[in-house]
This record gives structure tokens, sequence and C-alpha cells, in this order.
């Protein structure tokens, strides 16, 4: 079976959303498509399993949460 899945994050700013997905692309690389335009970063999946699937999408959103709470320390 394959299972596909698309995730879309969109930040309060551009400058938030280009620091999250160079943080995350290089965990992300060969895992998930990613496409970053202006304030939206969007995930692509496409494994064969559900459980693989839902690893990916659980390691990803745990990755952009502490990033996103990175940034806002920083401010």
């Amino acid at each position: 079976m394959k299972v596909k899945s698309i995730i879309e994050l969109t930040f309060k700013t551009k400058e938030d959303a280009e620091i999250v997905y160079q943080t995350l692309e290089v965990d992300n690389e060969n895992f998930l498509d990613s496409n970053l335009k202006d304030k939206k970063i969007t995930y692509e999946t496409d494994n064969d399993s559900l459980t693989t699937t839902l690893a990916t999408i659980d390691d990803m959103i745990a990755c952009e949460i502490l990033a996103e709470k990175i940034t806002s320390i920083e401010k």
C-alpha cells in the first residue's frame, strides 16, 4: 500500500519560515520533499506503509516545534 501525505506550515514571517526550513532541510533530505514559498513550508511524503509515514511526520513535527521555540527565544 502507498501512503502519501502533505503537510503545510504557515509562519508569521518569511524570516521564521526560512530559518525553520533551513534548519530542518538537512534532517528531511531523502525522507520528505519540501518546498518553501513566502511564509509557507510544504512537506510531502510517499511511503510504503502507514507506520513509516506516521513516524516520519511525528519526527518532522517534533523537530519543527523545537526549531520554532528556538526562533522565538532569539527575538
